[in-house]
């Protein structure tokens, strides 16, 4: 009976809800888990910072102007016009438009130089040779001026007007579809195009120190001439002035009244 009784009792109590529990309160672990809320809270607000900063930075200026606005009115054109027709020189206008890198249009409008004879006096040869040799360094950077300018134009209307305008084209594009990687594309192209145009430029800078060469050994050829002339001066001045004087004498002596 005894035995019955506390089985019972046993029974009962698992069988019957627990009406009270056993609170236990760790400090260090509530401490530990509040600092890994607010690191992690930290964390995510800093996130979500970073993201709105790499949105702001991968929007293109087009997202606040109009970028069409930074468009020019149209490059100047290349080509070289000329308001009347060249009754002669049409070759040579041809050639500073196109180029002639055989100077054919050139030569056809210069005066032809005749040959030196080898007969004359050699210090007569040399004088002349020289001043010779100054005609054919200008015909020759004439003629590489002449197709300079007519290269840089021809080129600067095929291909780099029309690479210029697709650029500006692709610049002024408001996708946003365009990456960074696109943008550093267009900077690229931009850098190539300017590469290009410095390279026409040192063309035509060349020209022009060449061109500055041929003037100054003309000057340089005026200048020798002029002191040759005074030593040459200075140098026969005895004989020159006692043959003057005595050709003066004797035409004084022998001189009669008709």
């Amino acid at each position: 009976m005894r035995r019955l009784t506390i089985v019972i009792v046993l029974v009962g109590s698992v069988g019957a809800p627990a009406s009270a529990q056993w609170i236990v309160h760790d400090t260090a672990t509530t401490a530990r888990n509040s600092i890994t809320a607010v690191v992690k809270e930290y964390l995510l607000d800093t996130q979500q910072r970073q993201h709105e900063r790499i949105r702001q930075m991968a929007e293109r200026l087009s997202a606040f102007t109009d970028l069409r606005k930074y468009m020019t009115p149209g490059p100047p054109d290349w080509r070289r016009l000329n308001p009347r027709t060249p009754m002669y020189a049409g070759a040579v206008d041809h050639a500073l438009t196109a180029g002639d890198i055989t100077g054919a249009a050139y030569l056809d409008i210069v005066h032809p130089v005749s040959a030196v004879s080898s007969s004359w006096v050699p210090g007569r040869i040399k004088a002349f040779t020289t001043r010779l040799a100054t005609v054919d360094v200008a015909d020759a950077v004439n003629i590489a001026a002449a197709d300079t300018i007519g290269s840089v134009r021809v080129t600067g209307l095929d291909r780099e007007s029309a690479a210029i305008s697709t650029l500006e084209a692709y610049v002024v594009d408001p996708s946003s579809a365009q990456s960074a990687t696109a943008v550093l594309d267009k900077i690229s192209g931009g850098v190539l195009i300017g590469a290009r145009q410095r390279q026409a430029r040192i063309r035509l800078l060349t020209g022009v120190i060449e061109q500055l060469l041929v003037e100054n050994k003309r000057a340089r050829e005026t200048e020798a001439t002029t002191i040759n002339m005074q030593i040459g001066t200075w140098r026969e001045a005895a004989t020159a002035n006692h043959a003057f004087r005595a050709g003066t004498g004797d035409a004084l002596r022998t001189w009669r009244q008709p």
